[in-house]
C-alpha cells in the first residue's frame, strides 16, 4: 500500500512536469558580433494550468557576451537567469527565447537550463545547449568608388539584427542605406557616418519575405541588393 502510493505520487509529480518541443535542438553554430536566439518551446501537457519557472543555471559568458531570457519582443535584463510564465492546460509557449548577443570572442560556450513547476525544484527538467562561435566569414565588397567601400549585409537571410560593413573615404559626401518592401515603400533609412565603420540594421519588426536595400549618395540610388528576412 505504502509503495503503490509512494509511486502514485512519483507520477503524479512528473505528470506536471513540462514538455520541452525543441528539446532534441542542443548545437548551435554562429559568429562574432552576432544575435542568436536559442528557442524554449515549452508545453503544459496537464489539464491544469500550471506556472513554470525556466532557469539558466551554468554557462560563465565572456565580457563582450550578454545573454537574457526574450518572451517574443519583451526581454529581461542582462544577468536575469529566471523567467516565469503561467502556462495553460495544453499550450505551448512558442516565442520564448534565450537570447545571446556572441560579443567579440571565439569559443565555446556551454547553457544549462532547468525547466520546472513552480515548488517542485527537484523535479526538473534540464536542457544542454553548446553554442560555437567563429570568426566571420569573409564578406563580399558589392561597391567601390573613390568615395566609399562597401560590403554586403550580414547575416543575409536576418532574423532581428543585420549588419553592413563600409568605409567613407570622402567625408563630405552623404551616404545612406534605405530598406524597402517589394512594392518600393521604405521600410528603414539608415546613415552611413564617416566616424563609423558599420551600420545595424533592425528587421524584429519586419514581416517574413524579400526586400531590398538601396545604397544612396548625395541622394542618388547607387547599388541596390536582396534582403531576405525569417522568423
Amino acid at each position: 500500500m505504502t509503495i503503490a502510493f509512494v509511486i502514485l505520487c512519483s507520477l503524479n509529480v512528473l505528470a506536471q512536469r513540462p514538455e520541452l518541443v525543441n528539446k532534441a535542438e542542443t548545437s548551435y553554430q554562429t559568429q562574432l558580433s552576432q544575435v542568436l536566439k536559442i528557442p524554449l518551446r515549452i508545453k503544459n501537457t496537464t489539464d491544469k494550468a500550471q506556472f513554470y519557472i525556466i532557469r539558466k543555471v551554468q554557462g560563465d559568458l565572456g565580457g563582450t557576451q550578454k545573454g537574457y531570457f526574450c518572451l517574443d519582443d519583451n526581454c529581461l535584463e542582462p544577468g536575469m537567469d529566471e523567467f516565469s510564465k503561467r502556462i495553460e492546460p495544453g499550450q505551448t509557449i512558442s516565442g520564448l527565447y534565450y537570447t545571446l548577443e556572441t560579443g567579440l570572442v571565439t569559443g565555446q560556450t556551454n547553457l544549462k537550463f532547468e525547466i520546472f513547476n513552480r515548488g517542485h525544484l527537484t523535479e526538473a527538467l534540464e536542457h544542454n545547449v553548446n553554442v560555437f562561435v567563429e570568426e566571420r566569414k569573409e564578406k563580399s565588397m558589392v561597391f567601390q568608388s573613390k568615395d566609399i567601400i562597401i560590403h554586403d549585409v550580414y547575416p543575409n537571410p536576418v532574423s532581428d539584427y543585420a549588419f553592413i560593413e563600409y568605409r567613407l573615404i570622402n567625408d563630405a559626401l552623404k551616404a545612406n542605406v534605405v530598406i524597402h518592401n517589394i512594392l518600393g515603400m521604405p521600410m528603414g533609412d539608415y546613415e552611413l557616418p564617416a566616424f563609423e565603420t558599420s551600420v545595424k540594421l533592425f528587421a524584429q519588426d519586419l514581416a517574413p519575405g524579400v526586400y531590398f536595400y538601396t545604397l544612396y549618395l548625395d541622394n542618388d540610388g547607387v547599388l541596390t541588393r536582396k534582403l531576405i528576412v525569417r522568423k
